[in-house]
């Protein structure tokens, strides 16, 4: 069996390449140009069972014929896209522009979506990002050497809440909260960039008369009705990092449905650095 691995950027990519070599599958990788790291063209180089297509965030026509030459009939999707990309100046091919202007709505889930059942009426099914790395979902529990204090538990509880309503309309998954009040609400920018202007706000915040805690509570959830085969939430050292800069104490994520990035070394980090990182059940 070849696998197609439609890859954007980060890590995801590279691990799922290892997880599916270490099953002996070939592999070919549709790279985008604008996402998809060059050390792509490397590991193919070295790995004559894997071959590298690059195109355009925009060439759909392109992907498929790219996966039918190369007798890819499943094929899995791994690396963010960034969501403003998709309506930035790419220019979409015949196949893609058809499919943007019968979306009743261009967010994330209807348009990847529209994507896996165009590729479906193709015979190239679509299957779930996480079929080669379970071992990577969070378990259930606290993560780190310490757990959440009472007053990170009151911002997990809130946050919770909110995430999820933010989440059930494919906003975003992330929300940063402070003395249970809503700090930051992720949109197209993504996790770390949330985290960011958190941190900026609070920082801002610093010499007013505000009432708000300076330490920040990050909570990251997966949609109600997550479809795992695309944009399933990510944690790593990257956000880790991103969170001890902009003063946040606590993760919080979802058991079962988020994947965790280079485990040891970013729980290590973690403890560390103070921070608290709990997976709590859906």
């Amino acid at each position: 069996m070849k696998l197609g691995l439609i890859a954007g950027n980060g890590r995801f990519p590279f691990l799922l390449l290892d997880a599916a070599r270490a099953q002996g599958l070939q592999v070919c990788v549709a790279a985008i140009k604008e996402e998809t790291d060059a050390e792509i063209d490397r590991r193919a180089a070295e790995d004559k069972d894997i071959t590298v297509h690059w195109l355009s965030l925009g060439e759909f026509s392109k992907l498929i014929d790219t996966f039918h030459k190369e007798g890819v009939a499943k094929a899995v999707m791994a690396g963010q896209v960034k969501h403003k990309q998709i309506f930035s100046s790419i220019r979409p091919d015949w196949r893609l522009a058809k499919l943007l202007l019968n979306l009743n709505t261009r967010s994330t889930d209807m348009l990847l979506g529209a994507v896996a059942k165009v590729l479906g009426d193709e015979d190239i099914e679509l299957i779930s990002s996480t079929s080669f790395l379970e071992p990577l979902l969070a378990q259930e529990g606290v993560l780190t050497e310490r757990g959440p204090d009472e007053e990170e538990r009151k911002n997990i509880e809130y946050g919770l809440g909110v995430a999820k309503a933010v989440a059930g309309f494919d906003i975003g998954q992330t929300v940063v909260v402070a003395a249970q009040a809503c700090v930051a609400v992720e949109a197209m920018e993504g996790t770390d960039a949330t985290i960011e202007r958190a941190g900026r706000l609070m920082g801002s915040l610093e010499g007013d008369a505000s009432t708000l805690a300076r330490r920040l509570t990050v909570v990251k959830v997966a949609k109600p009705n997550q479809d795992m085969r695309f944009d399933v939430p990510v944690i790593g050292m990257a956000t880790i990092e991103t969170m001890i800069r902009a003063g946040a104490s606590c993760l919080s994520i979802e058991a079962g449905r988020t994947l965790l990035f280079d485990r040891d070394s970013l729980l290590a980090r973690a403890s560390r650095d103070g921070i608290a990182i709990v997976a709590s059940p859906r």
